[in-house]
This record gives structure tokens, sequence and C-alpha cells, in this order.
């Protein structure tokens, strides 16, 4: 056995001193910021991470510093270069040095940023997937549907020994109004590489029963924003886009934003802020109802008595008004019957009129009639006058060359033959002169 051990600061010591002669140099490294706090002294403190391109598992950890000589400095100069704010999810290049702490352990002092370093692979991938789903026309789905008036029965996704739970669970019990909020787990895991599966099959429970909850809430306590990285994936974003409840989401804190925020009905801060949200929502409803409440109570009193003050008007209008409408209506048959009458003797003497002009008629018919009968029997006097028969009769002769009546003679010529009718026959001749 040792006789003179370390102790852990000695050890500590030693590692402190053996990194500062082993890596005394400043070194450019490539990381992504999963953790961004600024504290009341102005000094930055980040989290590095790496990760598998592939799985997007974590590679590699470390803790950074920024002082606050360097970081009011460096902020200004990255967000005007890039236009972005510094921010967990931007991937950067930076100037450390290596640093061993006998009670902090190993961390990176930061002296140098190299702002043509782009967004990182966080916030791409988020920018990419939230590209897509607004591509597809799903992105704000969720956020158009409409949060129920009594939102009471409340579908809860998180793990249950979160703090988060507990605290949204004890704020939505002791919330000042006693309102009664019905909430049940569905059970998920909240970080690591099982966040995806698990909150989608926790909805997928929930949606087999859709009917029996007016929204769901998926919470989660703080963190590191590298333990966030399970809510950016795109399967639970589209699940969470679609699904048709209301979402709230409660994740983290205020710097953290996850594509599942970015979808979801409704994002808050944290689990309390969740809890926050659907009491103010409840204590609104509850006011207008209130408000109605308030407004029957008093308007409606005074709606009855002007509606009854105005019946009684109308009712003693009625005598007046139905004596009014007698006397217009008596009026009214007097004129009637007058044009009733009038209107029968006019009809007397047009129909008077048509039988006299009936019996008129006939007589000019029977006096027309005789004419026509004497002018016929005149006409036949003519007709029989002009006869060939009656002047034949009389000695006359008609005398026909080839059945032509001859009026002329010297259309004759010696040789012609001749035929001639007398009242009793015929004969022929021949002309000879």
């Amino acid at each position: 056995m040792e006789q003179n051990p370390l102790s852990l600061y000695e050890l500590n010591a030693l590692v402190r001193q053996s990194v500062r002669l082993s890596m005394p140099d400043a070194y450019w490294v490539q990381a992504e910021l999963s953790d961004v706090r600024t504290n009341y002294s102005g000094h930055c403190y980040v989290e590095f991470v790496q990760k598998d391109p592939r799985s997007n598992a974590l590679l590699a950890k470390a803790r950074g510093i920024i002082w606050s000589n360097v970081f009011c400095n460096l902020k200004p100069y990255f967000e005007r270069e890039t236009g972005q704010a510094f921010v967990a999810g931007l991937k950067v290049l930076v100037k450390v040095t290596v640093d061993f702490h006998e009670l902090y352990g190993y961390s990176l002092t930061v002296s140098d940023i190299d702002p043509t370093y782009t967004l990182g692979d966080m916030a791409r991938r988020r920018k990419e997937i939230l590209r897509r789903l607004e591509e597809e026309g799903v992105l704000t789905l969720n956020k158009e549907l409409e949060l129920p008036e009594l939102a009471q029965r409340i579908a809860v996704i998180s793990s249950p020994t979160a703090a988060g739970y507990g605290d949204f669970c004890d704020q939505l019990e002791r919330n000042a109004f006693g309102f009664a909020f019905y909430t049940k787990l569905f059970p998920a895991i909240m970080q690591g590489e099982q966040v995806e599966a698990s909150i989608i099959r926790a909805l997928d429970r929930i949606n087999a029963e859709h009917g029996r909850w007016d929204v769901v809430v998926i919470i989660r306590g703080g963190g590191a924003a590298s333990d966030l990285s399970g809510f950016d994936t795109y399967e639970l974003a589209t699940n969470c886009a679609q699904f048709p409840l209301p979402i709230l989401t409660g994740i983290g804190h205020e710097r953290d934003d996850t594509v599942i925020d970015a979808v979801a009905h409704t994002r808050v801060k944290t689990p309390t802020a969740a809890a926050e949200f659907l009491i103010n929502h409840l204590r609104k409803t509850a006011e207008r109802l209130e408000g109605y409440a308030s407004f029957f109570a008093q308007e409606v009193p005074d709606w009855l008595n002007r509606q009854k003050e105005r019946l009684e008007r109308w009712v003693a209008r009625i005598p007046a008004r139905v004596q009014m409408r007698i006397q217009n209506e008596g009026f009214r048959q007097e004129r009637l019957m007058k044009r009733i009458h009038l209107a029968w003797q006019t009809r007397l003497m047009r129909e008077t009129y048509c039988l006299q002009l009936e019996s008129r008629i006939s007589i000019a018919l029977q006096s027309r009639l005789t004419r026509e009968s004497q002018h016929l029997r005149l006409l036949e006097q003519q007709v029989k006058s002009a006869s060939p028969d009656l002047l034949l009769a009389r000695g006359y002769s008609i005398t026909l060359k080839d059945g032509k009546a001859v009026t002329d003679a010297s259309a004759l010529r010696p040789g012609d033959e001749v035929v001639t009718r007398v009242a009793k026959g015929t004969f022929k001749s021949k002309v000879s002169k």
C-alpha cells in the first residue's frame, strides 16, 4: 500500500500542470454550440459538441468559457458578420486554449472566432425539416386548430420522473381559481436516442382515444440544448403537425427552440408556463361566461320590462285599432258593393244590347237574303235570254267551220265545208263563191 497517497486536489493539480505543459498553444477547433449562457458578470458559458453525421449521436462534448472582456467584442462582431445571433445550434470555428481546473475540470477558453463559419448542423437540419413540412403543406395544420373553450381534459406526454411533469400537475391542481383539470400521463422517454419513437408511440395512444381529450401537452424539464436533439426530427415533427388535437409544448427553457415547437399549436417556455397558459385560457373563458351571466342578470330584466311596456302599449291600442279596422272594412264593403252593383248594371246593359243586336242582325239577314234572291232571279233571266238555243228558236242559225263560229264571210274560201246549226238540227254546206 502506498505510504504517501495523493489527495484528489493534488492529483487534479498534476493533471492541470501536465495539460499546460503538453498543450501550451492555442488551437482552432470546429464544434457545434449546444448551449450558450451568459451570467451577470458578462462571462459566456458554452457547451461544445460533435455528432455522428449519420446517427446524430454525440461523439464528443466539452465545456467552454468566453471571458467577459473577450465576449463583449466577440459576440457583436460575430453577429454583425454572420447575421446570426450567437445561440445554440450554430456550428462555429473557435480559437481555444485547453485548461484543467482542480474543481471544475476540463474546459476550453475561447479567445477568437471565425465568423465565416456558417450555421451548424443543428440549425440547418431544423431549417430543412421546416422547409420540407412547408412544401408538403402541413407546417401550420396544428396551429390552425381551434383550442376548445373549456380545455380541461389534458393528455400529457412526459417522463413520469421528470420534475417538469410534477411542476405542471402541481400548478394545475393548485390554481388560484379552483378550476378542475383532468390529466392523464402518456409516458415517454424525453432524452436520448429514443425520444422520437417514444413520443410518436404516445401520440398514437392518445389518437386512439382522441375524443376523450381537449389538448395534448408535451413537457420536459430544462437541460443542455444537445439533449434536445431528439425533438428535431422530421417524423416527430410531421406527426405533431398533423395531429387532430391542439399540441402545447413546454420543452426546456426560454433559450431552447426545437422543430416541434415550431409546428405545435402553442409553444411556451417551460412545463410551468404550459400550466399557466391552460389556467389563463380557462380563466378567460370563465370571465367571458361571467360577463354573459352578468349581462343576462342586468340586461334581461330590463329587456323584459321594455317588452312588457311595449306589449301594454299595443294592448291599449288594440280597441281603437280594431274599431278603426272595422270602420275601414265597412267602408271597403260599401265601396265593393257599389262597384259590384255598377258592374252588374253595366253587364246587363251590354247583354241587353247584345240581345237587341241579334234581333237586328236577323232582320238584316232576312232583308239581305231577299235582295240576293231577287238578284239571282234577274241573273237567271239574263242567262236564259242570252242562251243560243233561244236565239235559234227565233229563226237564227249558227255557221261553224272546224267547230268555230263564222262571223266574217271573208274568212271563207271556195270549197270550204261549213256546218250550219238551226233550232232543230244541223246541215252541211260547201262554199262555192
